[in-house]
């Protein structure tokens, strides 16, 4: 092949090369689509197949509300579940002391902190917190006390337990009859449920 015929060649075999680049640029460009459409797709899938799991937990939470919501408030009016009632439960004091015919009680309330035997109960997002009231009281024998406290429960005005007590015996030297021999000092754990941010259908 001499040099005439080369020079003729150049010409065609440039547009050739040219071509060769602009089809293999074309083929990567196509891949490229081609995986990007692909990984598009997948993204879509994935939140396609988390909205289906949501929807299935909204069902399934929208039924647990349903099955359980009478529950709840039964246990919201009982003084058990929401917010302290410590108005109420001065109330039930007051009315206990009457009901028993004890000679007062005196009471202070602290703080509420969390209740400390929790993780015993594995009560899940539920906080279970505690307010300790020191009560004193005269009595006039230690029935009273007995008396006093199933008084105290009957009202159904919250969950409570008795820490301790102690009865001391009045330094009396009369002999006057119902008059107060024994000053009882106790201390009531009253004990809250609170829903999580996570408890379903309940407001806080």
């Amino acid at each position: 092949m001499n040099s005439e015929e080369l020079k003729a060649l150049r010409t065609p075999l440039i547009v050739l090369l040219v071509v060769i680049a602009m089809v293999a640029a074309a083929v990567y460009y196509t891949d490229l689509l081609a995986k990007q459409s692909a990984a598009a797709l997948a993204r879509q899938k994935g939140e396609f197949q988390t909205a289906q799991s949501r929807m299935r937990q909204s069902g399934d939470e929208k039924n647990t509300i349903v099955q359980f919501v009478d529950k709840y408030r039964d246990l919201e009016k009982s003084g058990f579940a929401g917010e302290e009632q410590r108005i109420n439960w001065l109330d039930a004091l007051r009315n206990a002391n009457t009901r028993a015919e004890l000679f007062g009680v005196n009471y202070q309330i602290g703080i509420q902190h969390p209740y400390p035997y929790a993780a015993e109960f594995d009560p899940g997002t539920i906080s279970l917190q505690e307010s300790i009231m020191e009560l004193d009281l005269r009595l006039l024998h230690e029935g009273d006390l007995l008396r006093f406290v199933n008084e105290l429960r009957a009202q159904q005005v919250g969950l409570f337990h008795i820490r301790d007590c102690t009865l001391i015996r009045t330094d009396r030297s009369d002999t006057l009859r119902n008059q107060p021999y024994l000053n009882a000092k106790c201390d009531l754990a009253w004990i809250t449920a609170r829903p999580g941010t996570s408890a379903p259908g309940v407001k806080r």
